[in-house]
């Protein structure tokens, strides 16, 4: 079995989900056994300059560069190059259970359906995920059924992490300043609260956070998230006519007053939508939690003024303030900040078509570190793993392609484009 695999396989069994409801950072203690255990990994591999922040639960290493040849015999006018960064967060998701995670390979997949738990019938049906068609022939690392993965993104932390050992166990292979990170709670979109952006000291970066190979990402969604709160009023149901104000039902007016097809299931690409994700109400009060999520700043803008009018209309037909709505941006699309240095780009696709893999620019229909790390002045585009089905039972991995994503790591960091 090769090193990354080796490594995945021992990554996932550590739990490290992240909690939304914590009021803590990092929102969970359990991610630091991960953490700790990378840091002491990073040193093992003879890498001296590492740094574990045990309060914030970053890990930070820096790895020389090698490829610097003194000019006419001299010391003086070494070669330069970028300091270039690799960044993976430690955390899943805390949609599904992270805990006790029983990892499995399917060797050699037939293409038909894969029974991941026969006691409780979980089954991953081809129906359903027809891109299962596309790995036949290749191994898959799947779950029992009762718990995520956890690819997302200890794929990406897995690849990270042999790339360094391999660049620390053959010195004669030259590469530049290479840097290092791995964060915490990047799923509940705190990934980047404390990172230490002159500690990490790289000029510019990829995260390592995406999907299916070949997967090259530099635009993101303007992403922020909106809470509707409604005030109602009870009485008697008996005697309610003229009276009663049911929040329960405004919150339904409201959500009707939206665009109706513009939702996540049935938007793809560049299209954004309004996610109803949480629901919450009695007669007397009701909530309702949104994301809004738009590739374009002016149909981002617009999203959010449509939620404030849907408020202002239902406002006016009852007469009285009984709709608030409050907007919290949360990241903004990273391309106008990656334009600049698009030879990220170029790298990343020289370096995959150099292992035989073909690449794809695709919109991220979601957000990674690297969108607040590129607006605060480190551009950070975002590279596959190899991983699908993120945030599910029914998460898995490509062996093979995890394989050539750590080479294309390795070609990257020393300049083979």
């Amino acid at each position: 079995m090769s090193d990354v695999i080796e490594r995945f396989l021992e990554y996932v069994k550590i739990d490290t989900q992240s909690s939304e409801i914590s009021q803590t950072q990092p929102s969970t203690l359990k991610q630091h056994v991960l953490a700790k255990r990378l840091s002491e990994e990073l040193q093992s591999m003879g890498i001296t300059d590492v740094c574990y922040d045990s309060v914030h639960y970053y890990v930070y290493a820096r790895i020389p560069a090698n490829n610097r040849k003194p000019e006419n015999g001299s010391s003086q006018g070494m070669q330069e190059s970028h300091r270039l960064g690799f960044i993976a967060h430690m955390d899943t998701s805390p949609e599904v259970s992270g805990e006790n995670v029983k990892p499995r390979i399917v060797e050699k997949y037939d293409g038909g359906d894969i029974v991941l738990n026969e006691e409780k019938n979980i089954v991953m049906r081809v129906a359903e995920m027809p891109e299962l068609t596309q790995y036949v022939g290749k191994d898959l690392i799947v779950t029992d059924g009762t718990t995520l993965l956890g690819a997302d993104d200890k794929a990406g932390v897995a690849e990270i992490m042999t790339m360094a050992a391999y660049l620390c166990a053959h010195p004669e292979v030259l590469h530049g300043e290479i840097r290092i990170a791995f964060t915490p709670d990047e799923e509940i979109g705190c990934g980047t609260d404390h990172f230490d952006l002159q500690r990490f000291d790289a000029d510019m970066a990829y995260t390592v956070d995406g999907g299916a190979i070949g997967e090259i990402e530099y635009e993101n969604f303007n992403a922020a998230g909106a809470t509707v709160s409604i005030v109602g009023r009870n009485v008697h149901p008996g005697d309610a006519r003229g009276k009663m104000l049911n929040a329960q039902r405004i919150a339904m007016e409201y959500h009707a007053l939206l665009p109706e097809h513009e939702i996540p299931e049935e938007t793809e690409g560049y299209e954004g939508f309004y996610h109803l994700c949480a629901m919450n109400g009695s007669v007397e009060q009701a909530s309702l939690s949104y994301l809004i999520r738009d590739h374009s700043m002016e149909l981002f803008e617009q999203k959010k003024k449509t939620m404030l009018a849907a408020a202002e209309q239902l406002n006016e037909k009852y007469g009285k303030k009984l709709v608030s709505v409050e907007c919290r941006d949360s990241y903004y699309n990273m391309k106008q900040k990656i334009e600049p240095h698009m030879e990220l780009i170029e790298d990343a696709k020289a370096a995959m078509r150099g292992v035989g893999v073909e690449p794809k620019i695709l919109p991220i229909r979601g957000g990674t570190d690297g969108a607040r790390l590129s607006y605060m002045g480190l551009p950070c585009p975002n590279l596959c793993t190899g991983g699908r089905n993120y945030h599910s039972r029914y998460e898995y991995t490509c062996i093979q392609d995890m394989e050539k994503m750590t080479q294309v790591l390795i070609r990257l960091a020393c300049g083979m484009n």
